[in-house]
């Protein structure tokens, strides 16, 4: 009877705590695709009143936002790609105890996350190194972090060191041993860091408005769909001709619902693929410090 009672209970309470993480999600989808002027009267809760597809007309009618998400989905997939191997890379380095600058490259990475030069040094720099409106600059300066070195480096220095020593002898160097021992069996470690660098790179607007901003062909997605947020606020056209025309049909409040739908939901997709990674790479690369 008492086990009978605590299924019960687990039960209900996890369906709460799915009805509870859930419904903030479906009510953005409900707004997303209900018709604006119904909106303001509000009680949208988790399906739209008058369905319609005008909010979205509104985003995908923009003149650059195919560029946009080319831009975003390459940034994306390239800055993944670099910033996952260059982190694994310099941990693999600084799990080695053979290692002499060990000390002195961990004490140095670890002050950058706790100090920083600034915006303004920071975009100096960025000019100096001659980004400006290049693709380069969505990928270089974040290609190695020092949060992702130390989570990963964390989660090798849980591994066997025998299985290094016995490579060794076998005659393998340490790129053998790094790129056929060490990347498959910090696989966990390496989807859960892949993700936070995903996430970050999908998600970024900023760079493209301080460095890209006058470069259509390098926009990103999430920086356009800002400006169409922007559009619709103020009611100002943004180089499309008929924009300000159908802006005027839709409110503020249902195309920001859209535009949380369209930059939520690829992130969505991919997540699923690196879930069984996700809780045991953080809690093994979480062990040492």
């Amino acid at each position: 009877m008492t086990d009978r009672l605590f299924d019960v209970f687990v039960y209900v309470f996890v369906t709460a705590v799915l009805v509870i993480t859930l419904y903030p999600f479906l009510n953005v989808a409900a707004i997303s695709f209900n018709d604006s002027i119904d909106t303001v009267r509000g009680g949208i809760t988790i399906y739209p009143r008058e369905f319609t597809l005008k909010n979205y007309e509104v985003i995908f009618s923009y003149e650059h936002l195919g560029t946009g998400f080319r831009n975003s989905a390459l940034r994306t997939l390239i800055g993944t790609a670099l910033g996952v191997l260059s982190s694994s890379m310099l941990a693999y380095t600084l799990s080695r105890k053979d290692f002499q600058g060990r000390r002195f490259v961990s004490v140095f990475l670890a002050l950058t996350m706790y100090v920083s030069g600034g915006l303004i040094p920071f975009f100096l720099l960025i000019r100096e190194l001659d980004l400006m409106n290049t693709f380069a600059v969505y990928i270089l300066p974040g290609i190695v972090s020092a949060f992702n070195v130390f989570v990963i480096r964390s989660f090798i220095d849980g591994l066997p060191y025998a299985l290094q020593e016995s490579a060794k002898i076998d005659g393998a160097n340490d790129f053998t041993i790094y790129w056929r021992i060490i990347l498959p069996l910090t696989k966990p470690a390496l989807a859960t860091i892949a993700l936070f660098v995903a996430v970050g790179q999908w998600n970024s607007w900023f760079d493209t408005y301080l460095f890209n901003s006058q470069s259509d062909h390098l926009t990103t997605l999430q920086y356009e769909l800002m400006k169409v947020l922007q559009s619709t606020q103020s009611n100002v056209d943004y180089r499309a001709r008929n924009m300000t025309e159908v802006m005027s049909q839709v409110s503020p409040e249902s195309v920001k619902m859209a535009i949380t739908m369209v930059v939520t939901l690829p992130i969505l997709f991919v997540y699923p693929f690196l879930q069984r990674y996700f809780v045991k790479g953080m809690t093994l690369g979480a062990v040492k410090s």
